[in-house]
């Protein structure tokens, strides 16, 4: 018998996973890739790692998870990990042609094989609020996790809260100033702010309307550092969005798709950390403590919080995965704050710790994921 003709082995689905990128969460983007590329089963994947470099450029990079981890109290960088400074990775605008192209100046492409799915660890802009999403679809790659209009709204904190208020979830008191606004009309939009501190109090929050891992967000505590943190919100996004002190404990809840639909994890209660004044950047990934998994919540609070994880998941029309943030206020309410479309999957991120304790190991919920997008079309659905 000729070699033709022997039974050839069926070809394992081949994963690209893209990370990094433009975004201010560009570094935890790279550590939350490292966890994922560590992960995925080898066996039964073939993997591709992408990485987007904060200037945008999509760069082949080294498979190497150990050297995408926070050391020293620094994030890594796609452009350490680059295997060239030039080099560009294209993905296929053509439905009917799933083959990445690699090329550099002066070199004749390379053709690097067919994607079939695609896992984008992209946190913020450019990645996590539907720009990329909208490429996959275009390009009829199949994708982990929400689609275009979840993604977006997703990533929109104004956007998002009046999603939840229109489907009747309890969000805390906001406030929206656009760039046009600030810009033209200080005055009014100071005179706002002072409004809204006069009915709500001090301290506000103010906060860039579209990032992520509390990044750009400052505590204020009077008029007098409102410029400083208005200045701050805005060098991540020219829309902040200014919110008021809730008073109670932080719980989140994870979501995750299975075949008979969304069904939310154990919660989780993010203990305060000492040396921060609120959750911030470092206090998440820096200086973090571990959060109390199951969250020391009644059987009635959990239920509740689990189903208002499902319901913001719903509402917006998520796909996937969704990691739901909350207050449980002084008076027993829970408060959605946001949602996450993709969250973390660093080592201490509590997604993946909430699955761990209901069941689902990491490994497995990456592959979950996966496998989901494998089986979901692209395109209107």
């Amino acid at each position: 018998m000729s070699s033709e003709n022997l039974p050839q082995s069926p070809r394992k689905p081949r994963v690209a996973v893209v990370f990094g990128g433009r975004s201010s969460e560009h570094g935890i983007s790279v550590v939350t890739a490292g966890a994922v590329l560590r992960a995925i089963d080898r066996t039964k994947y073939d993997v591709l790692p992408i990485g987007i470099t904060t200037d945008g450029r999509w760069a082949l990079t080294a498979d190497d998870p150990d050297r995408m981890a926070i050391a020293d109290r620094k994030v890594p960088s796609v452009t350490e990990l680059a295997e060239s400074t030039e080099g560009g990775v294209v993905l296929p605008v053509d439905p009917g042609n799933r083959e990445v192209v690699y090329s550099e100046p002066g070199a004749v492409p390379k053709v690097l094989g067919e994607v079939d799915v695609v896992f984008p660890m992209l946190h913020g802009p450019y990645g996590e609020d539907g720009t990329l999403q909208g490429l996959l679809e275009l390009s009829g790659v199949p994708y982990v996790g929400a689609g275009v209009l979840a993604s977006a709204v997703g990533q929109d904190k104004e956007y998002m809260k009046r999603v939840f208020t229109s489907f009747g979830l309890p969000v805390g008191p906001y406030l929206v100033i656009r760039p046009r606004e600030w810009q033209r009309e200080e005055k009014n939009a100071r005179q706002r702010v002072a409004d809204f501190a006069g009915e709500h109090g001090w301290p506000l929050f103010i906060k860039p309307a579209r990032a992520g891992s509390s990044i750009g967000i400052t505590k204020v505590d009077s008029f007098e550092g409102l410029d400083e943190a208005i200045a701050e919100a805005q060098r991540h996004d020219p829309k902040i969005i200014v919110e008021a002190l809730l008073r109670g404990r932080e719980i989140e809840c994870g979501v995750l798709e299975f075949e008979d639909g969304p069904r939310a994890s154990v919660p989780a209660e993010i203990p305060p950390v000492q040396a921060h004044d609120y959750y911030d950047f470092e206090a998440k990934y820096i200086d973090s403590t571990p959060g109390l998994v199951p969250a020391p919540l009644t059987a009635e609070e959990t239920a509740e919080v689990q189903r208002l994880a499902v319901a913001a998941f719903e509402a917006t029309s998520c796909e996937g995965l969704v990691r739901a943030d909350f207050f449980l206020t002084e008076d027993g309410q829970f408060v959605i704050n946001e949602i996450n479309t993709m969250p973390g999957f660093t080592p201490i991120s509590m997604y993946p710790q909430m699955w761990e304790k209901s069941g689902v190991g990491y490994a497995e919920l990456v592959d979950r994921l996966i496998q989901a997008a494998l089986d979901r079309s692209t395109g209107l659905r």
